[in-house]
């Protein structure tokens, strides 16, 4: 896993458990337009796949993400 996608996980993942107020669509969508700026062609796809399995495990009461790069 590229560096710039391991942070950007992270980042959102912080943002998903602790920042109630954000909507999951919000971030994911800004992790995901940054994996496309700075990181492989590749990453888009594999950071939105990622931060949709844990925002599932982690907002588990918001209705199903739709959220596709």
């Amino acid at each position: 896993m590229p560096l710039v996608d391991r942070a950007l996980v992270r980042i959102a993942t912080l943002e998903l458990g602790w920042r109630p107020d954000v909507p999951t669509s919000v971030i994911i969508s800004e992790a995901v337009e940054l994996a496309k700026a700075y990181s492989t062609d590749d990453s888009s796809g594999f950071v939105n796949g990622i931060l949709a399995t844990i925002a599932h495990e982690l907002r588990p009461d918001e209705d199903k993400l739709d959220v596709r790069p």
